[in-house]
C-alpha cells in the first residue's frame, strides 16, 4: 500500500494528456482483427491497455512493443492463423473493457475461453451475455463474486436485443464481433442508450479499420457480414477523461496548459468543456493548447452523468467549491466501477469538509468555500479516486494522506510525474513519520 503526503498549491505549467484508454482499447482491437500489419502510435501502456493487448496475442494477434508504436499482426493474416491457443486463458485484470469488449470476440474461434481478473471485476454484470448464450446454446460456467468466466461455443449471426441503459460495452463487444460472422446481423437497442459518445467510437475505429456499420439513430444497428478489418497506422487523441483532472484545476485557479487534445473529438469526456462553461469558468484555446480561466466565483448547475460517467469524481470536486446547489443525476452505474464511486466521491470529499449527500442515483451538492483538508483519504483502490483527490489537495487548506495512490496505474501511470511538473508537493509518507 502506497500513501503520499500532498500539500497544497496550486499548479501551473504545460501538460500533454496521455492517449485516450478509449480509443487505445479500439485501435488495438480492431488492428489485431485485422488482414495485415497495423502501426499504433501514441499509445499508452496503461495496465488496462496491457490486458486488451495480451487478450488479443491469446486469439492469436502478433503483437510487439517498437519504439514509438505498437506493431500488431492481424489474426486475418496468413502468419497468424495458426498461432492461436485453442484453449486460452484471458487475464482482464482490473478492466472492464477488455472483458466486455472481448468475451463475444472470443467466441468466434473454436475451443474454449476462460476470463479472469481481479478487483471488482467479478462483480459486474454480464447477464447480457449469458442471455445470448442461452439463446444459442453456448456452454458457459462462471463463479458468483470473482471473475472465472469458462465459455466454449460459436457465435451465430442473428438479431440481438440489447438494453441500452447497464453498459455501452456490451454493444460495442457485439459491434466488434457481428461484421466478422458469416452472415448479416442486427442489433436492437431496447431501452434509452446511455453512453453514445462511447459507441461514437467504436464506430469510429471500426470504419477507420474499413467496417461498415448503419446506425439507425442509435435504435438498430445493422451489420453486414463477411466483413475484413483493413490494416493501417491509427495515432491515438489525447484523453478528454484525463484532461479533465487539469482542467478542473484550472478551474479552482491553477494554471495548466492542456496539449494534445482534439477539439472536435468524439470523446463523450470531452462534456467536460461544456459542464465547466456553464459553472461560469471560461475555456481557451491558445496554440492548440487548452487553458481554462476561472471567472470570480464558479456557479452550481444540474449536471446529467449518463453520457460521461467517468468525469463525474472530478466534476463533483468542482461542484464541491460552486456557489449553491449542485445535482449530478442519472449516475447510478457508477456503483458498478473499479469501486462504488458514489460513495467513494461523497465520503473522500465530505472528509475534506465538502458537503454532498449520496442518493441512490445522483449527488446533491452543496458548495462550501474551503475545503479543511489536514486528513487521511482513501483512493478505494480506483485510480479516479485517487487522482481527483490529488487535485483537491491543491485547494485544501491542510496537506492530505492519500493511501494507496498506486492504482493510478490502471490508466494513467505517469499522472504523479506530470502532477510534480507542475509543482505538485508531495512525498511518501508512512505511520512512523
Amino acid at each position: 500500500m502506497g500513501t503520499f503526503k500532498i500539500y497544497p498549491g496550486k499548479l501551473k505549467g504545460e501538460v500533454k494528456i496521455p492517449p485516450s484508454k478509449s480509443m487505445a482499447h479500439r485501435g488495438v482491437i480492431c488492428a489485431a482483427l485485422g488482414d495485415g500489419i497495423s502501426k499504433i502510435r501514441n499509445i499508452n501502456y496503461s495496465d488496462d491497455i496491457r490486458a486488451t493487448i495480451n487478450a488479443m496475442r491469446s486469439l492469436g494477434a502478433i503483437i510487439t512493443k517498437e519504439d514509438g508504436y505498437l506493431h500488431i499482426i492481424g489474426i486475418k493474416s496468413e502468419k497468424c492463423k495458426k498461432n492461436i491457443e485453442l484453449n486460452r486463458t484471458i487475464d482482464c485484470n482490473e478492466s472492464g473493457s477488455t472483458l466486455r469488449f472481448l468475451v463475444p470476440i472470443s467466441c468466434i474461434f473454436e475451443g474454449s475461453s476462460r476470463f479472469i481478473g481481479k478487483g471488482n471485476l467479478g462483480k459486474r454484470p454480464l447477464d447480457t451475455y449469458y442471455e445470448i448464450f442461452d439463446n444459442q446454446g453456448i456452454k458457459y460456467s462462471y463463479k458468483k463474486g470473482k471473475l472465472d468466466l469458462r465459455i466454449q461455443g460459436i457465435l451465430k449471426y442473428g438479431e440481438f436485443k440489447l438494453r441500452g441503459d447497464i453498459s455501452s460495452q456490451f454493444i460495442s463487444g457485439m459491434l466488434f464481433t457481428l461484421p466478422l460472422l458469416e452472415g448479416d446481423s442486427k442489433i436492437i437497442i431496447t431501452t434509452e442508450l446511455e453512453s453514445k459518445g462511447y459507441i461514437d467510437l467504436t464506430l469510429s475505429a471500426m470504419s477507420d479499420f474499413g467496417i461498415e456499420v448503419i446506425n439507425n439513430n442509435y435504435r438498430e444497428f445493422i451489420i453486414k457480414g463477411n466483413q475484413t478489418y483493413k490494416s493501417r497506422d491509427y495515432r491515438i487523441e489525447g484523453d478528454y477523461s484525463q484532461a479533465a483532472f487539469f482542467l478542473v484545476a484550472d478551474a479552482l485557479k491553477s494554471e495548466v496548459f492542456i496539449n494534445d487534445l482534439k477539439l472536435e473529438s468524439l470523446q463523450g469526456d470531452k462534456e467536460v468543456i461544456e459542464i465547466l462553461e456553464r459553472m461560469n469558468m471560461k475555456i481557451k484555446n491558445i496554440d492548440n493548447s487548452l487553458l481554462g480561466i476561472p471567472r470570480e466565483n464558479l456557479e452550481a448547475t444540474i449536471i446529467d452523468g449518463s453520457q460521461c460517467p467517468d468525469i463525474i469524481p472530478v466534476i463533483s470536486l468542482a461542484s464541491s467549491l460552486c456557489n449553491g446547489r449542485t445535482e449530478i443525476i442519472n449516475v447510478g452505474r457508477l456503483r458498478i466501477k473499479e469501486c462504488d464511486r458514489l460513495s467513494a466521491v461523497a465520503s473522500e470529499l465530505n472528509k475534506l469538509g465538502a458537503n454532498i449527500i449520496e442518493k441512490e442515483d445522483s449527488l446533491i451538492i452543496d458548495g462550501v468555500k474551503t475545503l479543511k483538508g489536514g486528513v487521511k483519504v482513501w483512493s478505494h483502490k480506483d485510480h479516479r479516486i485517487a487522482m481527483m483527490l490529488a487535485i483537491a489537495s491543491t485547494v485544501c487548506m491542510e496537506p492530505i494522506i492519500l493511501e494507496d495512490y498506486e492504482c493510478i496505474s490502471k490508466s494513467y501511470p505517469e499522472f504523479f510525474d506530470d502532477f510534480k511538473a507542475l509543482g505538485g508537493n508531495f512525498h511518501e509518507w508512512n505511520l512512523g513519520e
